[in-house]
């Protein structure tokens, strides 16, 4: 077990730089998702052929980009949490618990993606546009507790 640490400690590096780059996809991801859903309500109606182009670029982005990202961003996180030994600090309790709560934003408006699929449109554009601020407000946070490590 400790000769694991050790090996991860000189790779730490590269580690964090992968987890920074993924949080940046899986971020992009998050931010452009709901904005092709406001498009996607916008262009056309349940069945046209722009329907149909929305929900492949949507598919895309989750399979391709957002899924991916994710599982690297949390795979990459729990091995530096580990080799740091951040499970006993404040700070990053709070911090998991919003990238848990951002995980399961992703979920939300990945099932979301599946009802425009259906032909279901229960959001309106308006409230698309507000849920697309939700990721830059818990990114906010993240990057403070990451960095200041306030408590």
């Amino acid at each position: 077990m400790a000769q694991m640490q050790d090996a991860l400690a000189m790779i730490y590096l590269w580690l964090k730089a992968g987890h920074i780059l993924f949080v940046i996809f899986w971020m992009a991801g998050l931010f452009m998702l709901p904005r092709f859903f406001v498009y996607h309500h916008e262009d056309g109606a349940p069945g046209s052929d722009s329907d149909k182009v929305w929900i492949h670029r949507e598919q895309r982005l989750l399979k391709i980009i957002l899924m991916p990202s994710m599982i690297a961003v949390w795979v990459l996180g729990l091995t530096l949490a580990w080799t740091t030994g951040a499970f006993a600090q404040g700070w990053f309790h709070f911090k998991l618990l919003l990238v848990l709560a951002l995980s399961g934003y992703h979920g939300w408006m990945a099932s979301y993606a599946k009802k425009l699929v259906r032909g279901e449109r229960s959001l309106e554009g308006r409230k698309l546009r507000i849920l697309n601020e939700v990721p830059g407000l818990v990114a906010v946070l993240v990057v403070i507790l990451a960095v200041v490590r306030p408590f």
